[in-house]
């Protein structure tokens, strides 16, 4: 079908994939914007996971201050080349997962980076809510599991909605894998750090590293 450029554009901007492969997206879809949505987001799953075993030695540092200067991120977004790290908008995404991780406050990168103490405790919390439903272990245990996706997706960087999408199906992962698909390359977060005023400060009279 003949798909409108205003659409081709739409569907660009929701997903950052280049325009040729929003129109494939949008032929193979009928024209249904959500659908090549979908599209898009597979494959840019696919063109991740081809690239996740690949080594991303090089990036940049991303910075966000939220207004007030009271709460400030800091973020090490790796790729696989100088030319990409120093593309604005690589830099661009950086500076977003940074806004992100402020407004968000994950705890961890992925889901395999939650600790068993985190999890066990967080397993313990849900099975005890469980419990009131009066339904077999067996079934309790299904709940606990299906469960720990809401911990997953409030805790884990990578499972959360991207708070700049319009589209709120988006993830922080589809967002990294549809730009791993535009620059065909492995794009990770490794690392981030998020400072509030008043938070984590060191007690009166102590010193980095004393026994207390």
């Amino acid at each position: 079908m003949d798909v409108s450029k205003d659409a081709v554009k739409k569907l660009r901007d929701m997903s950052g994939a280049p325009m040729m492969e929003c129109k494939k997206a949008l032929d193979e879809a009928n024209g249904d914007l959500d659908q090549a949505f979908t599209i898009l987001r597979k494959r840019g799953k696919a063109a991740a996971a081809k690239k996740a075993g690949r080594a991303a030695s090089e990036g940049l540092i991303g910075s966000y201050v939220h207004p007030g200067s009271q709460i400030a991120v800091i973020v090490e977004l790796n790729c696989e080349s100088d030319f990409v790290a120093r593309n604005e908008e690589f830099g661009q995404l950086a500076h977003d997962l940074a806004m992100h991780i402020c407004a968000t406050d994950p705890r961890f990168i992925r889901k395999e980076d939650v600790t068993p103490e985190a999890l066990d405790k967080e397993k313990a919390i849900l099975a005890v809510q469980a419990e009131g439903s009066g339904k077999p272990a067996a079934v309790l245990e299904k709940i606990v599991e299906g469960r720990l996706g809401k911990f997953y997706e409030e805790n884990c960087l990578y499972e959360q909605h991207f708070i700049k999408d319009q589209n709120p199906a988006q993830t922080v992962a589809d967002l990294i894998a549809s730009k791993i698909a535009k620059f065909g390359e492995n794009i990770a977060v490794r690392r981030f750090a998020r400072f509030k005023v008043g938070e984590g400060l060191i007690p009166t009279g102590s010193t980095p590293g004393s026994a207390g």
